[in-house]
């Protein structure tokens, strides 16, 4: 999601107050293990001692064989030290900082571009502000529960009760989350009203959250706006959100359908669509339609996109938040 100069300054604040705890972390551990083995802090100054003498010979002698034999020596003179620390009792990592991402190393950046756990977090603050954080600490699969779901409801043409609806959406959403890095899939969760869709795909989206995967959630009227900005921007850029659209790991559209459908909206639908899928990027829909709805709605191109790389979730039963009101 884009961010503002506020929000951007808010989280590097953040990773640098991380760098400096990690700094102060290796500084206090130091301190420790060399009071510990006073030899080591004779072994890096033979180390430093060596490394500028081979310096002075190279610019001397310019032979690649002085760097060579300069690394020898400093990998006989590391592992020395790694052998006295681990003969002391220490973990050989004693000195490593307790990193909350080993990929960036809490700098949030890896090769000069932004780490994945800095996307997580520009979201996180987006969720935060927006108030989806608050909403996921009830919408999680510690809350889920089967109770409201009759096992006296049943469809009629599938002769399935609701409560057996329910335990099959609960397995799939897992299966989804289990195999979310290796297979990429995709859901489309369609039932009426008040069964369940939007708080299935939250707890989803709180399990791959926590497990540090970009989320981005957004109704369909929300998408489809950021589409039509993008249409009618100046010179043809397309805004940032756009990007996001495409990029984050897991998009959630929300309430299918009750945008206003015409051919451009389906194009630009199928765009999206299309776009993540080469990507290897998985979306999460729900939607009131039901299938015959959706393929009346929808072009075939993007039913055939359903049939074909989505996994359908069928939420039946009663409206829940009418059976919590009146509990």
């Amino acid at each position: 999601m884009p961010l503002t100069n506020e929000q951007y300054d808010a989280i590097m604040r953040d990773y640098n107050a991380r760098t400096l705890e990690n700094e102060d972390f290796v500084r206090t551990r130091k301190k420790k293990l060399y009071e510990s083995i006073p030899k080591l802090d004779a072994i890096d100054r033979e180390i430093s001692s060596q490394s500028i003498a081979a310096a002075k010979r190279m610019m001397r002698e310019k032979s690649e064989g002085l760097l060579q034999e300069l690394h020898q020596q400093i990998a006989a003179l590391t592992a020395e030290k790694e052998r006295l620390i681990e003969e002391a009792g220490f973990d050989r990592d004693y000195l490593t900082p307790p990193y909350r991402c080993k990929d960036c190393k809490d700098t949030g950046f890896v090769k000069g571009k932004r780490c994945h756990c800095f996307s997580q977090a520009a979201i996180d603050m987006v969720y935060a502000q927006s108030h989806m954080k608050e909403r996921l600490k009830d919408h999680n699969f510690n809350t889920y529960s089967f109770d409201y779901y009759s096992a006296d409801d049943i469809d009629v043409k599938t002769k399935l009760s609701a409560r057996q609806y329910a335990e099959r959406a609960f397995d799939t959403a897992k299966k989804f989350i289990q195999t979310f890095d290796t297979e990429h899939g995709n859901l489309l969760i369609y039932g009426k009203t008040g069964t369940g869709k939007t708080f299935l795909s939250d707890c989803i989206a709180k399990e791959l959250i926590d497990s540090g995967h970009t989320v981005i959630y957004l109704t369909a009227f929300s998408m489809f706006d950021i589409l039509k900005k993008g249409m009618f921007a100046k010179d043809g850029k397309q805004p940032a959100e756009y990007g996001n659209l495409l990029e984050h790991e897991l998009l959630i559209i929300d309430d299918l359908g009750t945008e206003f459908s015409n051919s451009m909206t389906n194009a630009q639908l199928f765009a999206v669509l299309n776009e993540r899928l080469i990507r290897k990027r998985s979306t999460i829909i729900s939607t009131n339609l039901r299938m015959d709805e959706i393929s009346e709605i929808y072009t075939g191109r993007i039913f055939s996109r359903f049939m074909e790389h989505y996994t359908f979730i069928h939420t039946f039963g009663q409206d829940i938040r009418m059976k919590k009101k009146f509990a």
